[in-house]
C-alpha cells in the first residue's frame, strides 16, 4: 500500500470508538471510522437509544483547506445517516 493519496482506516473493527489518524507522505488525507455502538441520543427533544459511530479526518493543509475537509466529512456523515444522499449526488 504505497503511493496512495487517500486512506480509510476502520479502527472500529478492533472495537475502538475513535482515534487520531496520522497521514504519511504522499497521502492527502485519511478518514477514520470508529465502531458502531448504542448511545443515548436526543431525538425530537427526547432521549432515545441510537446507533452512533465516530468519524474523523486528518489531512494535509498544504493540499486541502479545512473547510473542504470538513465539508467532505459532513458529506460522508450524511451518506451514512441516509444513503439516498449519495444517490442524489450522482
Amino acid at each position: 500500500m504505497t503511493g496512495g493519496t487517500f486512506t480509510v482506516s476502520n479502527y472500529g473493527s478492533f472495537g475502538v470508538d475513535g482515534g487520531s489518524a496520522v497521514i504519511n507522505h504522499p497521502e492527502a488525507a485519511i478518514l477514520g471510522v470508529g465502531r458502531i455502538t448504542d448511545r443515548p441520543w436526543v431525538v425530537d427533544g427526547e432521549i432515545a437509544v441510537r446507533k452512533v459511530m465516530q468519524l474523523s479526518i486528518a489531512f494535509d493543509h498544504r493540499i486541502c483547506d479545512g473547510g473542504e475537509a470538513a465539508g467532505f466529512l459532513r458529506f460522508v456523515a450524511d451518506c451514512v445517516e441516509d444513503s439516498t444522499t449519495l444517490l442524489a449526488s450522482l
